[in-house]
């Protein structure tokens, strides 16, 4: 736990009541509430809160004693998908879909609902009393959300690569490029991705290359297959196999945010008939 201290702890060392502090954190944008207990959002993270494990009290989370709570960035107002469309020009519908696409909202019958991942981008599940249906707000902090942002670039149009702050994706395209075109127009950088990707196109099965994570970190994903929320990765490359410990750091980061991930190995590339349907299957894709 080292210098950090749970909540309670740090209520008591600022004459708070527990509950008061949680409220702050929750206005604020660190923390939200789910079914199960407290969530820490990214900006919690960025402000120094993590989860800790105790074998008595199981997961809390806990904060520098010098915790600063930046409640001047927010107004501790809530944001529908309409007025979330108004900060970025699109309608509802299309920041519905944005939202969707990002992993942060599934659609159901009833309507709307929150994912784990919206959890942690501060988002709140609201249901309408006369129909009953489902539906998202969101911390006003998602506005400021790169990743959102930067979905609101693409989406449009614009020129993602001169507006990107995530110059260190930008790095990594330049040292590995993509020099590999599919059937379906895709640039891929190796031979075994040319392979997947031509596989999942014939195959009639949806798919986003080289799609960052929905995450504050910089992390690409080979695929990522909308229609079942999962990613795909391939542990290789035309030099040779990523290392046992890369595939481990990079495993960690899909189970920290409780993304489903699908991975196929070199020597399974020669084998996707019989190996890839069983595997899509389990999220509710079928391939031709």
């Amino acid at each position: 736990m080292s210098d950090k201290i749970s909540t309670t702890a740090l209520a008591k060392l600022r004459s708070l009541e527990a509950k008061e502090l949680f409220n702050e954190l929750k206005t604020a944008g660190y923390i939200n509430r789910s079914e199960d207990g407290w969530v820490l959002t990214e900006l919690g993270s960025k402000f120094g809160g993590e989860y800790v494990n105790h074998t008595k009290f199981g997961q809390f989370i806990v904060w520098p004693e010098n915790l600063l709570i930046d409640s001047d960035a927010t107004s501790g107002k809530t944001l529908s998908a309409t007025q979330i469309g108004q900060r970025f020009s699109l309608n509802a519908k299309k920041i519905n879909q944005l939202l969707q696409e990002l992993g942060w909202i599934e659609k159901a019958e009833d309507g709307w609902h929150i994912t784990a991942s919206g959890l942690t981008v501060g988002g709140y599940q609201r249901e309408d009393k006369e129909s009953g249906q489902k539906f998202a707000v969101w911390h006003d902090s998602i506005v400021r959300n790169k990743r959102l942002r930067q979905s609101v670039v693409e989406f449009s149009g614009q020129d993602a690569e001169a507006h990107a702050t995530d110059k260190s994706i930008s790095s990594f395209r330049q040292k590995f490029e993509a020099k590999h075109r599919t059937l379906d127009g895709h640039y891929v950088r190796s031979k075994g991705e040319l392979i997947i990707d031509n596989w999942l196109y014939m195959n009639g099965v949806v798919h986003a290359y080289d799609r960052q994570l929905p995450i504050e970190q910089d992390v690409l994903s080979d695929f990522y297959l909308p229609s079942g929320k999962v990613y795909l990765q391939y542990w290789g490359s035309d030099t040779g196999e990523v290392s046992e410990a890369e595939r481990q750091s990079i495993r960690q980061v899909y189970e920290q945010h409780n993304f489903a991930l699908i991975e196929v190995m070199p020597e399974e590339v020669s084998q996707l008939d019989d190996v890839l349907p069983a595997r899509l299957k389990a999220f509710g894709i079928k391939a031709y």
